[in-house]
C-alpha cells in the first residue's frame, strides 16, 4: 500500500522543471540568509563574551560585534521573506509528503511562529545593548538558541517527509502532533552541517564588511582577518559534517547521486567552491584585505556554494522519495504560458527590487559605526 495521500486532481499550472528551478533559486537565497543569521549570531556572541581573543582590544572586539549585530535584524527580514517562496514551491511539488510530515509534528510546526517572534525581539535587544557598549552576550546566545531550534524543527519536518515508513506508527502513537519523529541518523549531521556552514558564511560576511567604508579602518581590518580564520576552521568542520551526511544516506541514494550528472556536478561544484573559500579564508586571515574586490569575491563564492548545496540536497530528497514510491516528475500538467510569463516577469522584478533595497540600505548607513 502506498503511504502517500492521493494526488491532487488539479493539474500543475507549469512544468515540473520550472517549479524545481524556482524552488532551487529561492531556497539557495534563503539558505544564504539563514547561514548569515546563525553564523553572525555565533560570532557576535563570541566577540562579546570571550575576552581573550587574540588580535584586538575589548573595545575593538565590541565595535566588530556591533558591525554584525546592527545588521542581524535586517538579515532576519530576508530569512523570513526569502523562506516563503521555496516553502510554497515545496507544497506544490511535494505536498502529499510535506503536509503529512508537518501535521504529524504539528505542535512543533506551529511553535515556529512564537520562536521566530522571540528570536526577532532578542536580535533587537542584543543590538541595542551592544550599541550602548554593553557586552550582552547572553541575549545573542538566547537568540541563537531560538534560531537554532527553528532550524532543527524545519530540518526535522523536511527529514520526516522522506520517511513514509514511520508515519503510521507516529500517528498511532500520538495523533495530536506533539511527539517528535523516531531518531534518524541523518538529522543531526545535517543540522551540524548547516551550523558549520553558518560560521563559513559569517567569515565571508566579515571579509565583505571589511570592505565597507562606513566602518572604522581598524575594525574593518580586524573583521577581515578574523573572518578569514573563522572561514578556514568552519570549512574543515563542514567538510567533516558533509562526510557523515553523505555516508549516512541509503546505498541506493548514494549510488543515484553519483550516477546522475546534475547531482554529481552540483556536489563537485560545492566541493570545489568550498575549497576556494578555504584558500580565500586563509589569504584573508593573513592579509586582512579591505578592498571591495575581496568582499564581492567572497560574496560570489558563498552564493555559488549555496546553489550547489541546494541542488545536491534536492537530489537526496528526490531519490529518497523515489525509493518510497513518490516520483515528483509524474504529474499532470496543463500550462498557461501567458500566466507563466507574467509570473516570471514579476519574479525577476521582485528579485531586482530586493537587490535595489539592499543597495539602498547599504548606502543609507551612517558614516561612522563606532559604538563607543
Amino acid at each position: 500500500m502506498n503511504a502517500f495521500p492521493a494526488v491532487d486532481p488539479i493539474p500543475l499550472p507549469a512544468p515540473v522543471w520550472l517549479f524545481k528551478a524556482l524552488h532551487i533559486v529561492t531556497l539557495a537565497l534563503h539558505f544564504c540568509a539563514v547561514e548569515l543569521l546563525l553564523g553572525g549570531l555565533l560570532v557576535a556572541v563570541g566577540l562579546c563574551f570571550f575576552g581573550g581573543l587574540r588580535g584586538g582590544t575589548p573595545l575593538l572586539r565590541l565595535n566588530a560585534a556591533a558591525s554584525l549585530t546592527r545588521r542581524l535584524p535586517l538579515v532576519m527580514t530576508y530569512v523570513i521573506n526569502l523562506g516563503v517562496p521555496p516553502l510554497l514551491f515545496t507544497q506544490v511539488l511535494y505536498g502529499r509528503a510535506f503536509y503529512t510530515s508537518s501535521v504529524l509534528i504539528g505542535v512543533y510546526w506551529f511553535s515556529v511562529i512564537f520562536l521566530l517572534m522571540g528570536c526577532y525581539w532578542l536580535l533587537y535587544r542584543f543590538d541595542a545593548n551592544v550599541a550602548r557598549g554593553r557586552a550582552a552576550w547572553w541575549l545573542g546566545l538566547l537568540a541563537f538558541l531560538l534560531a537554532g531550534t527553528i532550524a532543527k524543527i524545519l530540518s526535522m519536518t523536511m527529514t520526516l517527509m522522506i520517511r513514509p515508513e514511520v508515519w503510521q506508527a507516529m500517528y498511532s502513537a500520538a495523533a495530536t502532533g506533539n511527539l517528535p519523529p523516531p531518531p534518524d541518523p541523518t538529522l543531526l549531521p545535517r543540522w551540524l552541517f548547516m551550523v558549520a556552514g553558518g560560521v563559513v558564511f559569517a567569515g565571508l560576511w566579515m571579509i565583505w564588511l571589511g570592505s565597507r567604508n562606513q566602518i572604522d579602518a581598524s575594525v574593518r581590518s580586524y573583521l577581515a582577518g578574523l573572518g578569514g580564520k573563522l572561514a578556514v576552521v568552519a570549512v574543515i568542520a563542514q567538510l567533516a559534517a558533509a562526510h557523515f551526511v553523505f555516508h549516512n544516506q541509503p546505498d541506493k541514494v548514494r549510488e543515484g547521486l553519483v550516477a546522475n550528472p546534475l547531482y554529481l556536478g552540483a556536489g563537485l561544484a560545492w566541493f570545489g567552491t568550498i575549497g576556494l573559500i578555504l584558500l580565500a579564508g586563509a589569504w584573508a586571515g593573513l592579509k586582512k584585505p579591505t578592498t571591495a574586490a575581496a568582499g564581492w569575491l567572497c560574496a560570489a563564492l558563498g552564493l555559488v556554494a549555496a546553489i550547489g548545496l541546494t541542488v545536491f540536497r534536492d537530489g537526496i530528497r528526490d531519490l529518497t522519495l523515489l525509493g518510497a514510491g513518490y516520483d515528483v516528475w509524474q504529474r499532470t500538467i496543463v500550462t498557461n504560458w501567458s500566466v507563466v510569463g507574467l509570473f516570471l516577469a514579476l519574479f525577476v522584478i521582485g528579485l531586482a527590487t530586493i537587490g535595489w533595497l539592499v543597495s539602498v540600505m547599504v548606502r543609507a548607513e551612517p558614516v561612522s559605526e563606532k559604538v563607543v
